[in-house]
């Protein structure tokens, strides 16, 4: 009686392997697919139909695929090995992948389709490049060689990824920066740079002479700071590029034919494209904790930059000269104004006062003080002549003849006395009056004393100006003259190829990173 061999039912459990790990999933399968070889092997050593499946050497996939046909089939096997042996006793090749998608396919009319597979025994054929294990090989020797083969596929993969990013190195990053470096330094075309430094100065120094206070201590760059951004605003501005290309032939020196291609300013070029080539050789710079501006002149020959550098120092002393000649022009002009009308004030006041003293006396005040004096004089002769008269109307006997003299001196001395009080009424009241006539002058000489105050006012405050207005005056003082270069300053070689590399490589680095992201979030 034939005894059954007791199968173990624990079972290898394995978990999902991710793609990346693609070498290492492989080599684990395999290394499951031995320990489960060895496994139904101390299962079932008594049967002898899994020996002799044990000994062909089926890879860990071909069990794994006899173990999903037997599963198919509905059949219960304990190992892959049991599988496979169920599978050859119910004549059905479980490694015949068309068998196996007719399976899939067919769903429920899975018997008709197994009748019609055609039957075929596995054959053991070596696969090229690749050596069956000896059938005298433990476990531990295949195990230990499969991690070999593992660790050679995992070697040979690195080489693979070094060699393909040398590979995008070499035509991304150092390719273009030997090629940069190349141009820069043999075709480049060289470039001489002069230098000049310059400051702008004012009359009084930028303080307030000898008194005291804030101005006098405030150096002369903060007083001259904005007439110096001023100034360098203009010599970088399209303005001044114009005016050195109508005068020094600023584009045609650009356009010349022996200068490089990536240099050269093609000789219909727009003011613009100029313009943008100014401003990369002509180089200002303003420092304004001590006020002094620094020019540097790029040209492809010596002598065309020191020319050009001279001629834009130039363009800056005029600058500077119209800058204070306007601020010395306002000021003065305001004041001479203001003296002009007050002249002309003072002289309509001087020819109304002289009209007035024309039409009338020329001191009426004195006119009434006069009358005034008259009145009171005959006022008195007239009292001592009444008290006269009163003295002979007293007497017992008077005199007839004194009496009648005393009477009619007094009433010679009372018309007088009405003569003058009416002189002196017509002089002080209506238009005419002598007193309207006095306040009329006096007015016109309150007026002539105001013009002559603001005539004098005016006349100090043009002196004022005119003093201010010099001490405005701005002068440009070249403190480093430049001079003739005799080497090349541009291009700076290394400086310039390690830049180009630096970029180069930052560019790389951004785009791999940008395409590693996005393979990300689409695999993911």
């Amino acid at each position: 009686m034939t005894t059954k061999p007791k199968v173990s039912k624990f079972r290898i459990r394995r978990s999902p392997i991710p793609a990346s790990t693609a070498p290492q999933a492989d080599a684990a399968q395999a290394v499951a697919a031995r320990e489960d070889r060895v496994e139904a092997g101390n299962a079932g050593a008594a049967n002898p139909d899994i020996d002799q499946i044990r000994r062909e050497g089926l890879t860990g996939r071909e069990l794994r695929m006899a173990r999903r046909v037997a599963h198919k089939h509905g059949l219960e096997p304990a190992s892959d090995l049991d599988a496979v042996r169920l599978l050859r006793a119910r004549g059905i090749d479980p490694f015949q992948r068309s068998g196996v998608l007719a399976l899939v396919a067919a769903g429920e009319s899975g018997a008709k389709a197994r009748e019609e597979l055609r039957i075929q025994l596995p054959q053991t054929v070596p696969a090229p490049g690749h050596t069956p294990p000896a059938r005298d090989t433990g476990p531990a020797a295949r195990r230990a060689s499969e991690i070999v083969a593992i660790q050679r596929d995992i070697a040979r993969r690195r080489r693979r990824k070094l060699l393909l990013l040398l590979s995008r190195l070499m035509a991304f990053v150092f390719l273009p920066t030997f090629l940069a470096g190349y141009y820069f330094s043999t075709l480049a075309t060289p470039m001489y740079a002069s230098n000049s430094a310059f400051l702008i100065l004012s009359a009084d120094g930028g303080g307030s002479g000898g008194r005291g206070g804030l101005g006098s201590l405030l150096p002369s760059q903060f007083a001259t700071g904005q007439d110096a951004i001023a100034t360098q605003e203009y010599l970088e501005s399209k303005d001044a590029m114009l005016r050195l290309d109508e005068e020094q032939g600023f584009r045609a020196h650009f356009s010349a034919p022996d200068i490089d291609p990536i240099q050269q300013l093609d000789p219909d070029a727009s003011n613009e494209a100029v313009y943008k080539l100014y401003r990369r050789h002509v180089k200002i710079g303003y420092d304004p904790t001590e006020g002094v501006m620094r020019m540097e002149v790029i040209a492809a020959d010596p002598e065309t930059s020191l020319r050009f550098n001279e001629q834009l120092i130039a363009y800056a002393e005029e600058r500077v000269d119209e800058l204070s000649r306007d601020k010395r022009n306002d000021a003065v002009k305001i004041a001479a104004e203001s003296l002009e009308q007050a002249k002309a004030e003072r002289r309509a006041a001087q020819e109304r006062l002289v009209a007035l003293q024309e039409g009338t006396i020329l001191d009426p005040e004195g006119e009434i003080a006069g009358i005034r004096n008259l009145i009171n004089s005959v006022e008195m002769q007239l009292q001592e002549k009444e008290l006269a008269l009163s003295i002979q109307l007293n007497n017992a006997r008077p005199n007839a003849a004194r009496v009648t003299a005393l009477q009619s001196e007094i009433t010679i001395l009372r018309a007088e006395l009405d003569r003058q009080k009416r002189r002196l009424t017509e002089a002080t009241e209506g238009e005419g009056s002598l007193a309207s006539k006095t306040a009329a002058i006096q007015m016109a000489q309150a007026d002539l004393a105001t013009a002559d105050m603001v005539l004098q006012s005016a006349l100090e405050s043009m002196r004022m100006s005119e003093t201010e207005a010099n001490k405005q005056v701005r002068y440009l003082t070249v403190s480093a003259r430049p001079v003739l270069p005799q080497e090349a300053s541009y291009p700076r070689v290394f400086e310039n190829t390690v830049l180009a590399f630096l970029i180069f490589s930052g560019i790389y680095l951004m785009v791999s990173l940008t395409a590693s992201i996005l393979r990300e979030q689409v695999t993911s």
